[in-house]
């Protein structure tokens, strides 16, 4: 008798010392989650430890919804350090606790889901060469959170390097010839001077007699980048002016200063908005003494009452497993984001094409300031306002310390659009 309890110990105890064993192997450091909800204290420079997780061919799980959209990855010492040095966040797991929140997020009852980040984009962002008064909050926001990118502008876009990047930046540009339509102001200093001079002499380098000639076959040669697969994120007076220039490709729509010659007494009627991205039905703005193109844009006609107090939008939420890339990009910590103004700061509601996801709006306003789209095999996301935590960004104002900011929500959903691409996006079957 004493002899079998003796055997039975032993089998008991050799069984418990297998469970300790498995359970200090889930115990050691295995993964190393980065969360992004008010706990952590550089939400921006975060997205930069997730593109130099990528750039280390490591995989990225982007937990979407858990904890404001926290990445996790594989523990390393090196990932650690890091984080350390630029002032990120991070909370080093035990096996046991990432396959805990894994599981928590598969729960088809909760709306969450992982979504694999697999490659680190290539960037870059469409910027002239020429000194402007005036800054991007693209360029911004990627040298802080120190993600690499590329600028290029109509001369490498005319030379065919777009297939070579998976996403590309417009911000503070005008497609349609017009030079932002700031002639009437400021056609004497010596900036809007130089960049009149540095367009027309690109355009004659391509054999193009008009500057609009040369942004709209820069325009459809991004068209074709997106149609290809590529990713585009526009901000400020990029969207509007790029497909009022789309839905004019077989019209004059500049006035005398612009190019030359007087517009097309007809262009309105002429405009082909199937050949737009986002917007239709819209009218054109030509007075060149107005600085907006369109009626697509809110700025002079949204009530006097709208100021930086008041001036608010709200992200939507969607199933994060049945609609993952509009999830994807509404990623933030906080759900009503402080509104900014811009050359275009908010987009008509009515000229939105029912095609388009709205992601971002101000409901009473009837004003949709952040939409998504697809188009081809690509995507786009527009922005309206020029700099989340610059509420009235004037020509000449100095640009926005970020280091004052490293939590901006209004910067997080520029940075969820820079990880986009490196997403493996696939919807769901019904």
């Amino acid at each position: 008798m004493t002899t079998g309890m003796n055997l039975n110990f032993k089998r008991i105890r050799f069984f418990f010392m297998i469970f300790l064993l498995f359970l200090m192997q889930g115990l050691q450091a295995a993964y190393l989650l980065i969360p992004m909800d008010e706990t952590q204290k550089n939400h921006l420079k975060a997205y930069g430890i997730a593109y130099w997780i990528l750039k280390h061919d490591v995989e990225v799980d982007w937990l979407l919804n858990y904890r404001g959209g926290s990445f996790m990855s594989q523990y390393s010492k090196a990932t650690e350090n890091e984080c350390v040095i630029r002032g990120v966040s991070f909370e080093v797991l035990a096996d046991v606790q990432a396959s805990a929140i894994l599981q928590e997020i598969a729960d088809p009852q909760v709306n969450m889901e992982n979504m694999k980040l697999h490659k680190a984009p290539k960037i870059a962002v469409y910027s002239p060469k020429n000194k402007l008064p005036w800054d991007d909050a693209v360029t911004l926001v990627l040298t802080y959170a120190e993600i690499p990118y590329d600028v290029v502008y109509d001369e490498e876009i005319m030379s065919g390097v777009l297939p070579l990047y998976n996403w590309l930046h417009l911000h503070h540009e005008d497609f349609t010839g017009q030079y932002g339509k700031f002639w009437a102001v400021y056609r004497n200093y010596p900036w809007y001077q130089e960049d009149v001079r540095v367009n027309e002499a690109i355009a004659t380098k391509f054999g193009f007699s008009k500057v609009s000639q040369l942004k709209l076959s820069v325009a459809e040669k991004i068209r074709d980048f997106v149609a290809g697969g590529g990713y585009m994120f526009a901000m400020c007076s990029a969207p509007d002016s790029y497909d009022i220039a789309l839905a004019a490709e077989n019209d004059d729509i500049c006035d005398v200063m612009f190019d030359g010659d007087p517009p097309d007494p007809n262009a309105q009627s002429k405009l082909d908005f199937n050949k737009c991205f986002a917007f239709e039905n819209f009218r054109l703005v030509m007075n060149p003494n107005v600085y907006a193109k369109s009626n697509i844009d809110v700025t002079d006609t949204r009530p006097r009452t709208v100021n930086e107090t008041n001036d608010l939008f709200t992200l939507f939420d969607f199933s994060a497993k049945w609609d993952p890339v509009p999830t994807m990009l509404c990623q933030d910590h906080e759900a009503v984001i402080k509104g900014f103004m811009g050359q275009t700061t908010a987009f008509n509601e009515k000229f939105v094409k029912s095609s388009i996801t709205i992601m971002g709006e101000n409901k009473g306003l009837g004003e949709a300031r952040y939409v998504h789209g697809d188009y081809g095999k690509g995507t786009f996301t527009f922005l309206g306002g020029h700099d989340p935590e610059d509420y009235q960004h004037l020509v000449g104002d100095p640009p926005t310390d970020l280091s004052l900011h490293p939590n901006s929500p209004g910067y997080r959903l520029i940075l969820n659009n820079v990880l986009f691409p490196a997403a493996k996006k696939e919807k769901r079957k019904t």
